[in-house]
């Protein structure tokens, strides 16, 4: 039998972000405020385009899908994380590091395709705004959804498959989660196949949505560069300008830690951007993008209305005691 077809590994020990003590408190305040603040975030978000009648539109559809890919994307990694700083035990047995390696990279390349069908969104509502109602539907984006999954859950299949196939030398993961990278960087020989792979199945699944969120981004510069209107222009800005900040955040920590030879592998910087694109970017997208939509913010004022003036008019009425006199 090819010893190369098992693991020599049956459990992975996650390090975590240190293995000081003194750090632990800290590090676990961090991560559970950050993951309480997703939590409430997006939660919010997905309340008001659910329960808003004026939130139904094709736009506020795509959103709150990005808000279930982000709770999503920090309830992966941060609760395991959380757990072990507590109990200080960080074993993971191999099936469910590869499990957890999977659904990761489904949900996180997600992302970036719900990404890519919001710049698809912006691009009609400017370059061609008269039949935006008409080519953008909740058909279309429930279309664009399914293929992006169809897309998704192969290629990491494919390359959680690669990664169990690997024959590890160490248990020992430095990392807070089972990621593709520090995985690699356990094998005991160059996993020269799997790079491959990441260079070129690996760039055309994951940068083919930012290639298209440039194109769009392109035909979007030359119609805004076509107004004359000052006001036009400050509006387009407006429309596009959270969405920009959250591809920015989004690419370039992926570009950074996937697409690079495991031989550059640096343990404590990468743990660093791994933070900060499973915790930090998802808890500040609601922040970024959704909620300072005026719309978003009317629609939970009137749910915070409606909720008190329930609880004043649901309040029962205290008994009057009877006059003893």
């Amino acid at each position: 039998m090819d010893d190369t077809n098992w693991t020599s590994v049956s459990e992975f020990v996650l390090l975590g972000l240190s293995e000081r003590l003194d750090l632990q408190p800290l590090i676990f305040a961090g991560l559970l405020t950050t993951y309480l603040v997703n939590l409430a975030g997006n939660s919010l978000l997905l309340g008001a385009v659910w329960a808003d009648p004026r939130l139904r539109s094709p736009m506020y559809f795509l959103l709150s899908q990005l808000a279930v890919v982000d709770v999503s994307f920090a309830s992966i990694t941060l609760p395991q994380a959380l757990v072990h700083v507590l109990t200080q035990h960080r074993a993971v047995p191999f099936a469910s590091c590869m499990a957890q390696l999977f659904i990761f990279m489904a949900v996180g390349n997600m992302e970036g395709y719900l990404l890519a069908a919001m710049a698809y969104d912006r691009y009609v509502a400017i370059c061609n705004p008269l039949h935006y109602a008409t080519v953008v539907t909740r058909p279309l984006c429930l279309k664009m959804a399914a293929i992006s999954w169809a897309v998704v859950i192969p290629h990491s299949l494919l390359h959680t498959v690669m990664a169990a196939r690997l024959r590890y030398c160490s248990r020992r993961l430095q990392h807070f989660f089972c990621d593709l990278p520090p995985l690699l960087h356990l094998s005991c020989t160059r996993p020269f196949s799997n790079e491959l792979a990441a260079f070129t199945e690996g760039v055309l699944v994951v940068l083919a949505p930012f290639v298209f969120i440039l194109a769009s981004y392109a035909c979007i510069g030359v119609t805004v560069g076509r107004l004359r209107s000052s006001h036009g222009l400050l509006k387009a800005l407006s429309t596009c300008g959270s969405h920009l900040t959250v591809v920015i955040l989004f690419y370039g920590t992926v570009t950074w830690l996937y697409f690079r030879p495991a031989s550059s592998y640096s343990q404590e910087r990468d743990r660093q951007v791994a933070i900060f694109y499973t915790a930090v970017a998802p808890a500040l997208n609601p922040l970024i993008y959704s909620l300072r939509s005026k719309d978003v913010a009317v629609a939970l004022r009137r749910a915070r209305r409606k909720i008190l003036a329930r609880g004043v008019l649901g309040t029962p009425s205290l008994p009057i005691p009877a006059n003893s006199h």
